[in-house]
């Protein structure tokens, strides 16, 4: 959510901020229904003095049981309502429903660009391994180890996979690894949370109402996560923070669920993009000017988990084309698929400045002062666990059709060294 003030003092800012997202400039229509709400606010307040100064007038005319003056009092009383304050809160209904479906503006280094191709590579990591054979693409040499498509579709339609034996073993492996490394070496605290959650929740981590159709509802109302950054985020609605507490860091791994409205005919094939899926979550919640460090240190964070499996990856800085709708400056890692002969992308790790926390009313106070500041929020996969795992079989995968299981892993594996073809 943006801050109504800011866009009083800078409109032009503002609107250079939407331009840049290619979005068409909306601060003359705000600031005029914010004039508007104010000037009848100001009439509520007036008439609400008004009926006030009227009623102990009444009182007065009751006690010297004066029938005249108090129905005189009474009639004058009703003609004043309170249009005004009804009027004024339907101004603040329009100005919010505007706000809450304009994305967050960039920060001043994000370069510009309309999509994908503008993005900026920061980075690689590691060297592309070179086969003697021809490589194959996940879909294609993880069915004989245990990935299998075709029960996932017969038990609940298109983008759901049901992995069996070692296949499941490697998944969980993989999964286990990652909050272990987050813990344990990146020092992230652990968190288990619900998987179902209110509108507010969605509403605060700006998922609603923006795009409801990407996600699942229940019957009763409630939110399949479509990431626990819902929850971690969350966590920390409606508070005031002590400053001494900042920045909390937590992770979770979690089932994830999104409908993959906005991507309909992308990655049908395989265990790319899937409606269920695994996620190791990155939060941050942080004061305002520690929060571009700690972007920088969330994405190191995710980065780890590539290096100690040894899979390249490359780091590139997201266009204002390309960027989340919450997200002021946002990394994404991608990884090495041999297979595909491409990079394709395993991360994101978004700074989101005050964006959640307005949406939330979250704020913390400053060591020794009076006020209270919005903290900034930052969230960022550390990483997804399906397409590490389909990174892990193209990149490890060899001539026999086996698997290698990557060292970092084997102490989760039972024993296992490898995938090996039923």
């Amino acid at each position: 959510m943006h801050d109504i003030k800011f866009i009083r003092d800078n409109p032009e800012a503002f609107d250079a901020g939407l331009a840049r997202r290619g979005m068409e400039p909306q601060a003359a229509e705000i600031i005029a229904l914010d004039t508007s709400r104010r000037e009848a606010e100001s009439l509520h307040q007036t008439q609400l003095a008004e009926r006030n100064r009227i009623a102990k007038e009444i009182g007065m005319a009751k006690a010297a049981k004066d029938e005249a003056k108090f129905a005189e009092l009474m009639e004058l009383r009703n003609r004043i309502g309170d249009a005004a304050g009804e009027t004024g809160e339907q101004f603040a209904n329009q100005i919010r429903g505007i706000l809450e479906i304009i994305p967050n503006l960039p920060a001043p280094d994000v370069p510009e660009g309309a999509d994908e191709k503008d993005n900026v590579e920061v980075s690689r990591w590691g060297t592309p391994r070179s086969f003697v054979f021809a490589p194959k693409e996940h879909a294609d040499l993880g069915p004989a180890l245990g990935l299998d498509f075709e029960t996932g579709a017969l038990l609940s339609g298109a983008r759901f996979t049901f992995l069996r034996g070692q296949m499941a073993r490697l998944q969980r492996a993989i999964g286990q690894f990652m909050i272990d490394h987050q813990t344990g070496v990146n020092g992230y605290s652990e968190c288990s949370t619900p998987v179902l959650v209110r509108d507010e929740a969605m509403y605060g981590t700006d998922k609603l109402p923006k795009f409801a159709e990407d996600s699942f509802r229940t019957t009763d109302g409630r939110w399949l996560i479509p990431t626990s950054e819902v929850t971690l985020t969350a966590s920390v609605m409606g508070q005031i923070l002590d400053d001494a507490a900042l920045p909390i860091r937590m992770t979770a791994l979690s089932l994830c669920f999104r409908s993959e409205a906005g991507a309909a005919g992308k990655d049908t094939r395989g265990f790319i993009r899937q409606h269920q899926f695994e996620k190791c979550e990155l939060v941050s919640v942080t004061r305002p000017e520690d929060s571009e460090a700690e972007h920088e240190r969330m994405t190191a964070a995710a980065e780890s988990i590539l290096q100690a499996l040894e899979l390249p990856y490359r780091k590139v800085l997201l266009c204002t084309g390309d960027m989340g709708f919450g997200a002021r400056k946002t990394y994404d890692l991608e990884v090495w698929l041999p297979g595909q002969d491409t990079y394709r992308e395993i991360s994101s790790c978004s700074n989101c400045g005050d964006f959640q926390a307005r949406r939330m009313n979250t704020r913390y106070r400053p060591e020794g002062a009076k006020g209270t500041e919005f903290v900034h929020t930052l969230n960022g996969s550390g990483l997804a666990v399906g397409r590490t795992l389909v990174a892990v079989l193209e990149n490890y995968q060899q001539a026999d059709g086996s698997v290698e299981v990557p060292s970092a892993l084997l102490p989760y594996m039972g024993g296992i060294t490898s995938l090996v073809p039923a």
